[in-house]
């Protein structure tokens, strides 16, 4: 059997040109140098009665993570807004936090003028662009994040500080009590699954290797359902392929029945199921028996188990196995990992049309 190209070095870095493999294995160092962005910035708003979490791609995953972790903790509903307004209901009671990676994506630009013609509570996350000109020429509070990373990679600096901002309002409570497990957990985590490790002893890298030539699905529920999210999506960014996500206990009542009758077409394809020990009895039975109708159907199916024994802990490390996952999948295939080129090329486009422009001209006004 040939030497796998996930066990040589020279191999990955030959492929993996700017090196988004790093992100991964320092991944509990920038979630700790995360931590602390928040400490100096004057977040002072009363608790609000909603929360809209605004933004796109990876800018806006770490969003969907923290409405899931905060689904049995929150009073309220948080919301996530991938548009160019705000929900009608959105007024001087809701807290938009805005998360823009560049500080340059119009959607995000245009919530930001639209909280502040509502006159929401705002507080912004962002590596610097327009966004943050904005935020402080109108003295909106916000997070100055590392600037230089692909929006994907900067996960650890849009998700903490949001956390610690919707703690710092008395909106959640206990994340900082979770964190430092998951900080622990993300280090194990990195140490098991990093490109020192063989492939037969590296779960990331057999993920990679199994569903190699497929097109990955990834299954989640609960807390685990923006983790499939995520996941899909790093497949798509890093990996460069198609792959699609959904969340038990939806799938069980429509997508189970696309692979009745697909015939040539469903070997084409892989699934992946996130699993957690302690899942409920009515979980883990839909997902033994959906495996079971799925198996004639699909090329491949794998389970990736989460570590850790807080909420946090086991989302973010599924994150971080599907984050290496995608990475090596891209090894594999021979594609860096790190240019999205059709997203650039769209921007690119969309400027042209002028919508950003506009935005700008307005925002120019309240400053």
């Amino acid at each position: 059997m040939p030497d796998s190209p996930l066990d040589n070095l020279k191999e990955i870095t030959k492929i993996d040109k700017k090196n988004m493999l790093s992100f991964q294995v320092k991944a509990a160092e920038h979630y700790n140098k995360a931590s602390k962005a928040v400490e100096k910035v004057p977040v002072n708003y009363p608790a609000p009665k909603s929360v809209i979490i605004v933004g796109m791609g990876g800018s806006a995953i770490g969003g969907e993570i923290v409405k899931d972790w905060a689904r049995s903790r929150a009073a309220t509903p948080i919301e996530i807004c991938r548009d160019y307004e705000l929900p009608k209901y959105a007024g001087t009671e809701t807290l938009v936090l805005v998360s823009s990676y560049s500080g340059e994506t119009e959607e995000s630009l245009s919530c930001f003028l639209d909280a502040r013609k509502r006159g929401a509570m705002i507080c912004c996350f962002s590596s610097g662009g327009k966004l943050l000109e904005f935020a402080e020429k109108l003295g909106v509070p916000f997070v100055r994040v590392p600037g230089g990373m692909p929006p994907r990679a900067a996960l650890p600096y849009l998700l903490v500080p949001m956390f610690q901002v919707l703690e710092k309002t008395g909106f959640i409570s206990g994340f900082s009590g979770e964190f430092l497990e998951a900080s622990r957990i993300l280090g194990k985590v990195a140490k098991d699954n990093g490109p020192e490790n063989a492939l037969q002893i590296n779960p990331a890298k057999t993920l990679a290797a199994g569903i190699n030539k497929t097109v990955p699905v990834v299954y989640g529920f609960g807390i685990y359902r923006s983790v499939a999210q995520r996941m899909k999506q790093q497949f798509n960014e890093n990996s460069k392929v198609p792959s699609k996500w959904e969340f038990f206990p939806e799938l069980d009542h429509n997508e189970i029945v696309g692979w009745e009758k697909g015939g040539d077409t469903t070997r084409h394809f892989s699934s992946i199921f996130l699993r957690d020990k302690n899942e409920a009895e009515e979980v883990r039975s839909r997902i033994e028996i959906t495996k079971t109708l799925m198996e004639p159907a699909v090329s491949k199916q794998f389970e990736l188990w989460s570590q850790g024994k807080n909420d946090l802990s086991k989302m973010l490390s599924i994150v971080l196995m599907g984050d290496f996952a995608s990475v090596y999948l891209a090894v594999l295939r021979k594609v860096d990992p790190t240019p999205v080129d059709t997203i650039t090329v769209l921007k690119r486009k969309l400027d042209k049309v002028g919508t950003k422009a506009r935005i700008i001209r307005e925002l120019e006004k309240l400053a």
